[in-house]
């Protein structure tokens, strides 16, 4: 007999014990599946939490970290750090845009513009922007639907032009291309530059310690720095570090406001970029600004750790679901257990008529594996379900909580591991039987 007939053998002597014992199985599959379900469930929200926004270059981009707080300050730089990220007074990110030592380097902050159109019957709304710098577009891949971005030029004229988000040109412009319309941006007219195409990172991370979401479909409109802060647009974080600030000029306040990033051209410059920002906060402290010689420069996935973007209770919840899937599996142990010593004369009857140990032990292995995929499919229903109720909690990521074809998968494989394992003990146990007491009894 082959090694296929012998598998559809023992596939076949599986469904007559599933049969038989419909209770006990029934029982198992449902044990497996809860704890498949919760295991899959909390594991697809850590991944989704815990993604990677922009995988094709993550470790290429950086954070530069530098401290700029006074010298009576005793804040440790790494819980400076932690508090501020990449936070830096507009002269410190000024001077790192403008001594363009990165492949590419842009300065951003969060603000909530209202937006004004033409439109008949169309009243202004506000809408989440991002005012940066030129080289945002091309360092953090998104691309345009029609038009482009603008220039480093345009930053330093302070011109009046806009990016806009996909969605936002469906809403004002039906999805027309919109290119060289006026936008009345803030009491201001801004030409449009260009749109994107849908472009939304999980988690979106240019935000994170800028004050803004940190999930979901993105921001609307992307606006020149420069001339933002000369039409006064109020930004959305501002941490100072002195008292008396005269909030109306942060340009020159000793407060940090806006964020600066990076990008290498090999992950193995970050070396030779981190000696020129330890030079440069050496500089400062010589020029009296700065009192710490700190610095930072974690790349992309290193600074969302840093930012704990991941909540400790995420990580908690992924920990007690597969510990609940371990009492699964154990509880699944002992069913199998009893199955196996109900079935113990016809394991002697096996294995008087010549059935080895190992083929009693192939058997019930094959038995657990099946126990395991229906697990898996019971198991995808919770994580489901599970996934569902995600999805009508208020937190802002729940609207992205699905199952990928990864997730799909994981789910199979975790299923069919867990089951193997139960099945070792129970299985070892069945091929232990011996053959001549099981005789007698019959």
């Amino acid at each position: 007999m082959g090694v296929n007939d012998m598998f559809g053998y023992y596939l076949d002597l599986a469904l007559r014990s599933f049969k038989r014992h419909r209770v006990l199985t029934a029982l198992m599959v449902m044990a497996l599946g809860l704890g498949i379900g919760a295991s899959i469930t909390t594991l697809a929200v850590l991944k989704l939490l815990s993604g990677d926004p922009l995988p094709q270059k993550s470790a290429r981009i950086f954070a530069p970290e530098i401290d700029p707080l006074t010298a009576a300050s005793t804040t440790k730089e790494d819980k400076l750090f932690e508090r501020w990220g990449n936070l830096m007074t507009w002269t410190d990110a000024m001077n790192l845009l403008h001594a363009r030592k990165a492949e590419r380097q842009a300065v951003m902050a969060l603000a909530s513009s209202k937006i004004t159109t033409a439109t008949p019957g169309q009243h202004p709304f506000f809408s989440d922007s991002v005012v940066t710098t030129s080289d945002f577009f091309s360092m953090f891949d998104a691309s345009f639907q029609y038009g482009s971005g603008w220039s480093a030029q345009d930053d330093e004229n302070r011109a009046h032009v806009v990016v806009i988000a996909g969605f936002l040109n469906d809403k004002l412009f039906g999805g027309a291309n919109s290119v060289g319309r006026i936008l009345r941006v803030n009491d201001h007219d801004y030409r449009i530059a260009g749109v994107l195409k849908p472009w939304a990172p999980q988690p979106r991370f240019y935000s994170v310690n800028l004050g803004g979401r940190g999930y979901g479909k993105g921001d609307a409109l992307f606006m020149p720095l420069q001339a933002a802060v000369a039409d006064k647009v109020n930004t959305q974080t501002v941490n100072c570090f002195d008292s008396g600030i005269d909030a109306d000029h942060l340009e020159t306040a000793p407060c940090v406001w806006v964020s600066t990033w990076v990008e290498l051209a090999n992950a193995s410059d970050a070396g030779a970029y981190k000696t020129f920002l330890s030079n440069y906060v050496a500089q400062q402290i010589a020029l009296g600004r700065f009192h710490h010689p700190g610095v930072a420069l974690p790349d992309l996935m290193g600074f969302l750790a840093q930012q704990r973007v991941v909540p400790d209770d995420a990580r908690m919840q992924t920990n007690l679901a597969f510990g609940f899937l371990l009492i699964c599996v154990v509880n699944t142990v002992g069913l199998l257990l009893a199955k196996c010593l109900r079935r113990s004369r016809e394991i002697g009857v096996r294995r008087a008529l010549g059935a080895t140990r190992g083929a009693i032990f192939t058997q019930f292995m094959v038995e657990s594996g099946m126990v395991g995929i229906a697990g898996g499919v019971l198991g995808l229903v919770f994580a489901e379900l599970g996934l569902w109720a995600i999805r009508h909690q208020p937190a802002e990521y729940a609207s992205l909580a699905h199952l990928d074809v990864s997730m799909f998968i994981a789910t199979f494989v975790i299923a069919l591991i867990a089951s193997l394992v139960a099945g070792l003990l129970p299985a070892w146990r069945a091929c232990a039987v011996a053959p001549a007491p099981q005789l007698k009894s019959v």
